[in-house]
């Protein structure tokens, strides 16, 4: 069959193809792609006429359309559903990818022609193109002698391969670090449908009988919240929090070297340790405002965990353990609060949420409508395609949820683009969601943990962003902002999840319509301070961990990564015994094969901004048309066109305030 990769789709926006679409088609396309944009761009660089702005800048945002087009669909199946001959091609493609970048961005005579345009009175988007563009090119190492770019391409030559190999092992992990038990009593306090699932799950695996717990990517794992005897729970956590630390999947050890690998990296274009360079393309003013900031949160957040901690031991007369917090978390909350978070989950049926709670609020706010479209080809029989129109009825884009857990899906929640929203090129967005959330047994119902919820909310918050793209430039367009601003659109959207008002449409019992029950999201506002010192500790120490990586200098080496990780948690004031981070060294995609390396502080940052526009929300109409105007023309829309800070100010009409920040997280004074 011909590659389908090698032409423009001829379906629906563009969308591709994917179960046409083999292994050999991503490597043949992707060389083709290459291939053809350095032909392209050798002329561009060697155009004898002037320089203008059309012939550079939009040119290079023109071209290479093959390969782009290929490396969006890989780079959104092979998370979603890595398959033993996808995995088995992925070195190389990482290895063209990363050999195509350096090829574009350490090109002297590419760099020297794109300097000759004359860029003074350029506005708007033009000129953020043309400021966005040479900064990548110098963070790229444009501007080095060739031996040091030889060097260069070296170290980005190893890096992608140990991030790679990272990748393939802690799928492996994960799917080995699921728990076997043989009983049902074993698993005491899940409900029938959890068992129903967890029975299902042995089977697919392989087991002839019993009950598997599989596992989600963080330490901690939303099935502890449930569970009634100790030891199980213990079996789980320790399961989790030891991925990656030994066997045939271990990956401490390729995280350490990739960190010491930046370090040298960071050195050679000019930079002492990775974080400052990571930093350079960010909102956060330094790296010094970071370690700032997160030293100022630490012994407030560890104090509130600690004071937890005590409450907890004392409803029991034991000291707490971390595979018993979330169990007895939960029953301080029922006795306190009269919440039973887990009982909740009958009313939180996923297509529901998804239909009644997140896309109405998305048609509450912005007046967008939802369409169906089984018809069109998906990557797997899980995912789920809808149209998207304007309130007009105009044509948006495309929408993808694939919502469930299986073998061949990396961990988490993500969001990604099949293709941007970007006028230079004619496209529409396509968005994708992933999810890995427990599949149900066949013709059961999936029903969601408070936690599930909010990450249906949170990663459709990444849709809206990448939607509501109204850029010129692919490259400016949609959700391609600074990583430490990327989370904030997403973050605002978790505030619909126990908006009353929608609430009330979507949580409604699975089984008896009986809607949410009165005075629950009372309940669960005046609970919402209870278990932050832990949720704050734990993500803190996670983002700690991320910096002191990626502090290293170029030469120093790590001997024994597990040591270092202790040292670095404890150094910053954490207590690890207590309070694990949510992510160790085994398995923190997000850092070692995610785009986060020295970002994962993102998400407190990112966090200013939402609890101020939730004040802002709460101000000017709540789920109301108007209001969601405004957040979408001044903001979601305008992707990096603009400074994001710019954006900001002109919804916000001023700074954000940290202060909304401290009192959510229970941090203030």
């Amino acid at each position: 069959m011909p590659n389908p990769l090698l032409e423009r789709s001829p379906l629906p926006y563009e969308l591709p193809d994917f179960p046409l679409i083999g292994p050999a088609d991503y490597l043949q396309a992707a060389t083709l792609g290459a291939r053809e944009q350095l032909t392209e761009l050798a002329l561009l660089a060697t155009d004898a006429s002037p320089a203008t702005f059309e012939t550079t800048f939009v040119a290079l945002e023109r071209s290479g359309q093959l390969l782009r087009r290929t490396l969006m669909a890989y780079s959104n199946v092979l998370p979603s559903h890595g398959t033993a001959e996808l995995l088995d091609i992925d070195a190389r493609m990482q290895a063209l990818s990363n050999a195509h970048h350096d090829a574009i961005h350490l090109d002297g005579d590419l760099y020297a022609r794109l300097l000759q345009v004359d860029a003074s009175a350029l506005r708007g988007e033009d000129a953020r193109l043309v400021e966005q563009t040479l900064r990548d090119f110098r963070q790229a190492g444009a501007e080095l002698q060739p031996a040091a770019k030889e060097a260069l391409r070296s170290l980005n030559a190893s890096i992608t391969e140990l991030s790679s190999t990272y990748s393939r092992r802690l799928l492996a992990g994960l799917n080995d670090a699921a728990v076997h038990f043989d009983s049902a009593a074993d698993l005491a306090g899940l409900d029938a449908a959890a068992l129903e699932n967890a029975a299902a799950a042995a089977l697919a695996a392989g087991y002839e009988g019993g009950y598997l717990i599989t596992m989600i990517l963080p330490t901690a794992q939303p099935v502890l919240e449930q569970l009634e005897l100790s030891a199980t729970r213990r079996r789980i956590f320790e399961a989790s929090l030891n991925r990656g630390t030994a066997g045939e999947h271990k990956t401490i050890d390729i995280g350490a070297r990739m960190a010491e690998l930046r370090a040298d990296r960071a050195a050679l274009l000019g930079y002492a340790t990775h974080a400052d360079y990571a930093l350079a393309a960010q909102t956060a003013p330094s790296l010094a405002a970071v370690r700032e900031r997160l030293a100022a949160l630490v012994p407030a957040a560890l104090a509130n965990a600690r004071t937890e901690a005590d409450i907890l031991s004392a409803a029991t007369g034991s000291p707490i353990r971390p595979w018993d917090w979330a169990f007895r978390s939960a029953a301080v909350a029922r006795d306190r609060y009269a919440v039973d978070r887990a009982a909740l989950r009958p009313w939180f049926e996923l297509d529901k949420v998804i239909t009644d709670g997140v896309f109405a609020a998305a048609t509450g706010l912005y007046g967008i409508t939802f369409t169906e479209r089984p018809d069109l080809p998906v990557m797997h029989p899980d995912v789920r395609t809808w149209e998207v129109a304007n309130v007009d009825g105009s044509a948006l884009g495309l929408f993808t949820g694939d919502y469930f857990a299986r073998p061949t899906k990396a961990g988490g929640a993500w969001m990604n683009s099949i293709r941007d929203g970007a006028s230079l090129l004619g496209e529409l967005p396509v968005v994708t969601n992933n999810l890995n959330i427990p599949a149900p047994a066949p013709g059961a119902p999936a029903l969601l943990s408070l936690d599930e919820l909010t990450t249906v909310f949170h990663e459709f918050g990444h849709a809206l962003h990448g939607l509501f793209s109204a850029a010129t430039y692919p490259s400016l367009a949609g959700t391609n902002v600074p990583r430490d601003f990327v989370e904030y659109p997403s973050q605002v959207n978790e505030m619909w999840a126990t908006w009353p008002e929608l609430a009330h449409r979507y949580a409604v019992h699975h089984e008896t319509g009986e809607a949410l029950p009165e005075g629950i999201l009372e309940k669960l506002d005046a609970a919402s301070l209870w278990g932050e010192g832990f949720a704050t500790t734990e993500y803190l120490g996670a983002a700690v961990l991320d910096l002191a990586w990626h502090s290293l200098t170029t030469g120093q080496r790590v001997e024994d990564p597990l040591s270092f990780e202790r040292d670095a948690l404890l150094e910053a004031g954490l207590d690890p015994e207590l309070v694990p981070p949510r992510y160790r060294t085994g398995y923190f995609k997000h850092v070692f094969d995610g785009g986060y390396a020295a970002g994962y502080y993102s998400y407190i940052w990112s966090e200013v901004l939402d609890a101020d526009t939730v004040e802002w929300f709460k101000e000017n109409g709540g789920l109301s048309r108007s209001a969601g105007e405004v957040f979408r023309n001044e903001l979601l829309a305008r992707g990096n066109t603009r400074d994001p800070l710019e954006s900001y100010r002109a919804f916000r009409g001023r700074d954000a305030r940290i202060e909304p920040l401290l009192e959510r997280r229970g941090l203030k004074g």
